[in-house]
């Protein structure tokens, strides 16, 4: 009997059976648009002689779970609207290769908030309750980010609420449940890692951009077309190797930053697989290097703040 489509498409994207399903739901190589600006935000406060531990444990953990449960509204609501099929990537496929049943992952997605939400209480008890409404709003844009009626991630905004909320939110609740205070400071700190999230949207629009169109959505990459989309990508990641370099030379962040740089090899790398790409298959490789490109930028800004303390 010969492999069926489904079957190829689980061979050709490696995916195995298994822990590794419910591993792929979680869409692991994305989790770190959660760890980065809770790392930047915890060092930039112990710059700033305020440090606990597991107040800092506490709120990676939730912010892990609340992109996590977003990621599984999104494998939902995309499978219930008709979006995911057999041979869509960049997707667990949990449901529609895997043969989970919808309703487990949106019980999944549910248990991982109410976790998060008991976590939320304990960081609220060690720091302040106005953290509840924040953490609230972010879970709330979380499920509408792909649930409701008009989904943020079928318009042009969807790049903009994650760099926003994922970026500079949750690096200014991470220094504020530290400190007891923000400042101006952190906001502008925190810009270059919103962009950096906003690229791996960005990065996934433009994979994704043929079968969006064809549901009907009005993403970004859409509007300006994948190889402005393309050009749109590059100058994102300019303008934020630019701002911190600029912040290392007015000495807003110390000159370990410098380290930053070299986040700008996988950068590049991004770029030049998704030049000349059509096919999502084609193009996976790119966008995972998006998400390492965010993950080796966000790992040595908060190492550089780290040597910045002791040092």
């Amino acid at each position: 009997m010969g492999t069926t489509n489904k079957d190829s498409i689980k061979q050709a994207l490696n995916e195995r059976e298994g822990f590794q399903i419910w591993w792929r739901l979680l869409r692991p190589h994305t989790l770190t648009a959660s760890f980065v600006p809770v790392f930047v935000g915890t060092m930039i406060a112990l710059n700033n002689e305020s440090f606990h531990i597991v107040v800092f444990l506490a709120m990676l953990i939730a912010s892990m779970l609340i992109q996590s449960a977003t990621n599984m509204f999104n494998e939902y609501y995309d499978f219930v609207r008709g979006v995911d099929t057999e041979e869509s990537v960049g997707i667990g496929g949990t449901i529609v290769r895997d043969g989970i049943k919808p309703k487990t992952v949106l019980t999944l997605a549910l248990v991982f908030y109410a976790v998060a939400l008991l976590l939320g209480v304990y960081i609220c008890i060690m720091s302040s309750w106005l953290i509840a409404v924040i953490g609230l709003v972010c879970m709330l844009f979380g499920y509408f980010y792909t649930g409701g009626p008009l989904p943020i991630s079928t318009t042009p905004l969807g790049e903009v609420f994650s760099g926003l909320l994922m970026g500079t939110v949750i690096i200014g609740i991470s220094y504020y449940v530290q400190t007891l205070m923000i400042t101006a400071n952190v906001i502008i700190i925190s810009i270059p890692v919103a962009i950096f999230i906003a690229c791996i949207m960005l990065a996934n629009n433009i994979r994704d951009l043929d079968g969006d169109k064809a549901s009907g959505r009005k993403t970004l990459a859409i509007l300006l077309g994948r190889p402005y989309a393309i050009r749109f990508l590059a100058i994102l990641f300019i303008i934020a190797f630019g701002l911190t370099l600029i912040y290392t030379v007015i000495g807003l962040l110390p000159l370990w930053s410098l380290i930053t740089l070299l986040a700008v090899i996988p950068a590049i790398k991004v770029i030049k697989n998704f030049k000349g790409k059509t096919q999502p298959l084609e193009m996976m490789p790119a966008m995972k290097l998006t998400g390492k490109t965010n993950t080796i930028y966000g790992i040595l800004l908060g190492i550089s703040l780290l040597l910045h303390y002791f040092i």
